[in-house]
Parts: C-alpha cells; structure tokens; sequence
C-alpha cells in the first residue's frame, strides 16, 4: 500500500513539474497579412478566434519576417538565423532543394533536449528532417483547420511533459489549381461545394472587401480578395477549435500561443517582396495566464527573435549563443519594452529560377533596401504572375498604375532603396537618389555591410566584385 501511495505521489509531482514549464503553441498560417483580420482593424472580415487571442495577449504592430517567402521564412523562425546563413535560400519542395545545413540545430532540438513533447501538424516545407526533427507528426488536410486541431487532441490532453506543438495551415495560400477561364479568380483552396468537415464557410463579395493601397482596385483584385477573406475565416474556426481544445482540458492558462504567418498576402507588391505587405505581418501572443491581456505594442520583433525568446521563456536558453535574433521575452512582460532599435531582413530566392537577393534594415522611421541583383528584372513567382489581379493591370502596358507603382517600377529596381515609413508608408517615394538622402544612405550602407558581415552572408563579396 505503501509503494501505491509513494508512487501516486511521484506521479502527481512530475505532472507538477513538467506544468511549472508552459506548453507552447505556434500558429503558423501561409501568406496572411495584416490586412485581413478584424483586431488589426479590418471591419469586414470576420476572425473571432484571432480577435479573442488578442484580447487575452499582446497584439505587436511592428512584427517583420525576415523573408517573404514560406520555406525561408520557417527556416529561420525555428533556428533563430538568417536563412542567408544556415543554407535554406528558398523553397524546399519540388525541384528547388533548398536545405538546411546539416550541422543547424532548430527550435525542437532544444525543446526535446529539456524535457519537452514535440509534434507538428499541417504544413512542413523544410529540410533535412535531422534538423527539423519533431517526436510525433499528424496528419489532416492542410484546408481543413479544424480537422488540423482534432488530430492534435489526445497529444494535447497528454500532460506528463510539458509539450510543443507545430500548427501550420495551408490556408490563406492561394491554390495550386490553374483556370480555364480568363480573369477567374483563384479560389484560394475553396472548395466549390463548400464543405469541409467541421467548418463552417464563411463568403464575402467583392464588393464589400477593403483594397489595400498598395494592391489595384479592380473587379479581378477585388474578386481574389473575396476568396482570400474566405480561406483566412476557414483559418479563423480552426484557431478557435485548437484554443476550445486547450481550454477542454485546463491548460490554456499554462499555454503560450503564439500566432503569425509565414509572410504576407499571396498577391504581387506583398508576398516574395520585402516592401511592407510582404514583411509586415499578424503576430499575436497569448502568454501564460493571459498576462498583459488586450494590449498592444509597437516593439519592432522579427521571426529571427522567436526561437530565443521561445527558449528563454522555456528556461532553455543555451549556453553558448549562436543566435542571430533577440529575445523579446522582456516585451511580453512590458508591452511598452523596446528591445531593438531596428530588424533586418534577407530574402534571396523564392522558386530556384526566382533569384533576387535582398538585404533590407528597417528602423523606427526609416527602411533600407539593398537590390543586389538590381540589373536583372524583379521575378514574379508563378502563381502571382498568372493572377487576374496582376494581369488584368499589367495587360494595360509599363505605365499602368498597380496599387501606388506603375508595372514598370514594380519590375525594375534601384540598387537602393529607403523609404520613410512615417511620411511614406506606401513606400511609393524612393529617397535614395536624393541629394539630401546621400548621407543617410552612407550610414545604411555601412551597416548594411556590418550586418552581412556579422551573420556571414555570402552574399556581401558583391560590394568588391560586381
């Protein structure tokens, strides 16, 4: 009887234990941006899940991924560098093969090593497995959100250890599936007959949804963009089925959630850009029993700060720091806590035959584009290029207007550019060939070439041979 007891209170002190560290949940969605959610001031769309996420944690304003693109992006999400660094220049699918150097250690490497259960559900869109390696994988149509959550349930409901959990949907990402007929707007994995099991679909008109400035008001753009409303509400209903399934449980309180996307909006001027729309994005924080509820912060973060702020906050931090990011887990304390003066970003390839590398600085006024290619035309990735919201205006000729540029602009770059975002948050005027710019964009250069030197890119034998 004796040896019942003293194991029943063994078991109960390791539950206790393993609670003493918070489970953590990251959300990853697939090109969605600030433009389409209700807490970040869209009044049409409907996102009640996100919108409550909010208001139980910290909303960011200023929330940047460090390159436009869905396979480096994750990249460096979950090893806290720049893909520009660890080898993962682009997508991994397919015949892109872009990997990642065997020697990285990512985010889950850390977590299983103290003591947490790893699992990831929906998208992947990484490589090799050896460093991306999660304990369990389940599997549930990547359009299908809820079901996504489902799976997840007997994982969640497992409190031994403390646990990890990898949701990344497919959803809002545009379709793979090609038209027939000129100008159809890509359904943005919508299914025709609606259904999806256990979701329910939420439509929108064209004529209700908000054109972002930087996107051409058109009928073809404004079609897209209601297909686009449909898939993030999809998202929407499994965020909220995933939270219903913590709180079914009683670990919500000791969850943190984190939601973000992989980078912005599936339509040209956002996504594989590292204009604003394409880099600015959603990012939502729910810490452990919902400190600093509804509130907001304009700290400047950057997806290269999630693996050590995750880390930090896990109490797994090592000892030797080879990370590129920050941690910011001082902001989630202190909303108004600012813990840099500014991000960089690093895109280099979205598809292989896409190559267009970018280096860009981004502080509170003020953002620096460096065009490496500049001399080669701006590539368009494939699913964007055959959009009827980018052919419809680029049909018209060069010097139509797509959004606050003219086609001709959008596909031909200066090797500089910088912008001031308090002035100019279109970033539609290029200060870099001003006069009264020329010192600034000195200074930018300088760092620039620190910041290349400090992560050591490859890229920065350019400045001498050119």
């Amino acid at each position: 009887m004796r040896n019942i007891v003293l194991l029943i209170i063994i078991h109960i002190a390791a539950i206790s234990m393993a609670q003493q560290k918070p489970n953590i949940v990251l959300i990853v969605a697939d090109d969605h941006g600030t433009d389409a959610l209700g807490c970040y001031g869209n009044s049409v769309i409907k996102t009640p899940a996100m919108d409550a996420l909010a208001m139980d944690g910290i909303r960011f304003n200023n929330a940047y991924c460090t390159s436009a693109s869905c396979s480096a992006s994750r990249s460096t999400l979950l090893t806290g560098k720049y893909n520009h660094a660890i080898g993962h220049y682009g997508h991994e699918h397919a015949f892109h093969h872009f990997s990642t150097f065997n020697k990285e250690k990512s985010l889950m490497h850390y977590l299983e090593k103290g003591g947490y259960r790893t699992a990831r559900v929906g998208k992947y869109h990484l490589a090799p497995e050896k460093v991306y390696h999660f304990q369990e994988v389940f599997k549930a149509n990547l359009r299908n959100p809820v079901q996504m959550a489902n799976v997840c349930a007997d994982f969640i409901a497992d409190q031994s250890e403390p646990f990890f959990l990898y949701y990344c949907t497919s959803d809002p990402h545009r379709d793979g599936k090609t038209v027939d007929v000129a100008y159809q707007p890509n359904s943005f994995g919508n299914r025709e007959d609606g259904f999806y099991p256990g979701v329910i679909e939420q439509h929108y008109s064209p004529e209700e949804v908000i054109v972002p400035e930087f996107l051409p008001n058109t009928p073809e753009c404004r079609a897209e963009l209601a297909q686009y409303y449909q898939s993030v509400s999809r998202l929407d209903q499994g965020v909220g089925r995933l939270v219903e399934l913590l709180k079914q449980q009683d670990v919500y309180d000791n969850t943190i959630i984190i939601y973000i996307s992989d980078n912005g909006i599936a339509f040209p001027g956002a996504k594989t850009t590292v204009y604003e729309p394409g880099i600015k994005l959603p990012c939502i924080i729910k810490h452990q029993n919902q400190k600093h509820a509804s509130t907001v912060s304009n700290a400047l973060i950057s997806w290269v700060d999630l693996t050590p702020t995750v880390l930090t906050i896990a109490g797994l931090f090592p000892e030797k720091n080879s990370f590129h990011g920050k941690a910011f887990d001082k902001v989630l304390q202190d909303p108004d806590f600012s813990v840099q003066d500014e991000i960089y970003a690093s895109h280099t390839f979205h598809e292989v035959t896409m190559y267009y590398p970018m280096r860009v600085i981004r502080d509170k006024k003020f953002k620096f584009i460096y065009n490496i290619a500049h001399q080669l035309d701006y590539p368009c990735a494939a699913d964007l290029w055959e959009s009827p919201t980018w052919q419809s205006v680029y049909k018209k000729g060069e010097n139509s207007m797509y959004g606050q540029r003219k086609v001709k602009d959008y596909l031909h770059r200066s090797k500089f550019e910088l912008y001031d975002l308090e002035k100019d948050p279109g970033e539609a005027l290029n200060l870099a060939e001003k006069q009264n710019y020329q010192q600034l964009v000195e200074a930018f250069v300088v760092k620039m070439k620190q910041f290349q030197e400090d992560t050591k890119d490859p890229w920065i034998v350019k400045w001498e041979h050119e």
